[in-house]
C-alpha cells in the first residue's frame, strides 16, 4: 500500500449485512412451519431450500468476509512463482 493512503474499513456494510443475516434467521426460525408447508408441496417448490441456502450464503459470507476485514486481518497474497 502507499504511504499516506488508507484504506477505509467496510463498517457500514458490515453492519448492513449483519443485520440482515440476523433477520434472515429470526425469520426462518419465526416462520418455520410457513417454510416447511411451501417446501412440502413438491414441484417447483422444490428449490426453494436450495435458493434460501443461497441467500443465506451470500449475506452471511458477505457479513463474514467485511468483519475479518473490519478486524484487520486479510487473507494472505499469493506469492508469483519465479522460473
Amino acid at each position: 500500500m502507499a504511504e499516506g493512503k488508507v484504506k477505509k474499513k467496510p463498517v457500514g456494510k458490515m453492519l448492513l449485512m449483519g443485520v440482515i443475516s440476523a433477520s434472515l434467521y429470526a425469520l426462518l426460525l419465526l416462520k418455520q412451519d410457513v417454510v416447511i408447508q411451501y417446501i412440502g408441496r413438491g414441484g417447483m417448490y422444490a428449490f426453494l431450500p436450495i435458493l434460501t441456502a443461497f441467500v443465506f450464503s451470500f449475506v452471511h459470507g458477505s457479513f463474514t468476509g467485511n468483519f475479518w476485514t473490519v478486524m484487520g486481518i486479510e487473507a494472505a497474497k499469493k506469492k508469483k512463482e519465479v522460473k
